[in-house]
């Protein structure tokens, strides 16, 4: 079962000693990874850089993936992106079971589907151009990161009774100030 890829390490040496570690930083394309909101450009580099240390009953893989990222912002639907940096700890048993551990086949670790399981779980599912992002006005469509829009608030008279509870000279909030 095992493949060509950047992602295939060979483990023979390191399996033969329980405790003997080595560090391998490998890097490639992986297809697929798009989630709800934001995927994996199909150009980006995925990095995988992990300690591989025999244990009884397999290896163990210990690092970090990264990532880049693009999405679309939930509140201004300009483009939005960053660069995902995850922490995983893995344990790969020969036949593996997909679920708790991955497979080590013929002394053979593939990181590419950690990498994918990693990646995937942790792309935003809701992306954001910046934390303070304003939005668009949901009257005229405007871009409030680039200032007000002019338009008026209607007040709801239902809610006329809370504005005992407002600042006296407090404006009343614009109708998209609170977050999505």
């Amino acid at each position: 079962m095992t493949r060509h890829s950047e992602f295939v390490v060979q483990v023979s040496g390191l399996t033969r000693a329980v405790g003997t570690r080595r560090h391998e930083v490998r890097s490639g394309r992986i297809p697929g990874l798009e989630g709800i909101g934001a995927k994996v450009p199909p150009q980006a580099e995925i990095v995988v850089d992990v300690i591989l240390e025999a244990v009884i009953g397999g290896v163990s893989v210990t690092g970090t993936v990264k990532a880049p990222w693009a999405g679309e912002c939930r509140r201004c639907l300009s483009p939005a992106g960053g660069v995902l940096e995850l922490a995983v700890r893995e344990l790969y048993t020969p036949g593996g079971d997909c679920d708790e551990t991955y497979p080590l086949f013929d002394d053979v670790v593939d990181l590419e589907l950690m990498a994918h399981d990693a990646v995937l779980l942790d792309l935003p599912v809701a992306p954001l151009c910046r934390e303070s992002c304003a939005g668009l006005c949901p009257r005229c469509g405007e871009d409030l990161n680039q200032g007000p829009c002019g338009c008026v608030v209607e007040r709801d008279p239902r809610f006329a009774a809370l504005d005992v509870l407002r600042s006296p000279g407090e404006p009343p909030a614009h109708p998209s100030s609170g977050p999505v």
